[in-house]
């Protein structure tokens, strides 16, 4: 793996735990360390990172909090 795709996974803590628990990942690297943004797709897709993720974690927090409010009325 090459100096720069070590110290991007470092970086990041999340990439860091997704490669601890995929560890196929490291094979992957080793051959071609381009396929990092392929890892970061999925991490991301695992983790629920991406923008619709976040978007419905928002709504939920939203929604709990109207429920809250609605109960001390």
């Amino acid at each position: 793996m090459d100096v720069q795709t070590q110290i991007k996974i470092r970086n990041n803590p999340y990439l860091y735990r997704y490669l601890r628990d995929n560890s196929s990942w490291y094979k992957a690297l080793n051959r071609d360390p381009n396929s990092i943004k392929q890892m970061e797709a999925e991490m991301k897709n695992a983790y629920k990172l991406n923008l619709t993720d976040k978007i419905d974690n928002l709504n939920q927090k939203i929604e709990m909090v109207r429920t809250f409010i609605d109960i001390l009325r």
